[in-house]
């Protein structure tokens, strides 16, 4: 995806709604962590918690952008 419009939609999107399988095979740990600063208000609580707990990497870049 050339469009930062549709890879944001994409990462929202498996991290609302894929399954196991879907994480790794659609997201890009690269792209997710510089996209984390604005995915992070995109997604609701339950999805931002369970991914900032789990990977508190994403969490500290949203901490120093902020």
């Amino acid at each position: 995806m050339s469009k930062p419009r549709q890879r944001m939609g994409l990462h929202r999107t498996v991290l609302h709604e894929g399954l196991r399988d879907d994480l790794p095979r659609y997201l890009n740990q690269n792209l997710l962590l510089q996209l984390w600063p604005v995915l992070h208000a995109l997604v609701g609580r339950t999805v931002r918690t369970v991914w900032e707990d789990t990977f508190p990497q994403p969490a500290s870049r949203t901490r120093a952008a902020a």
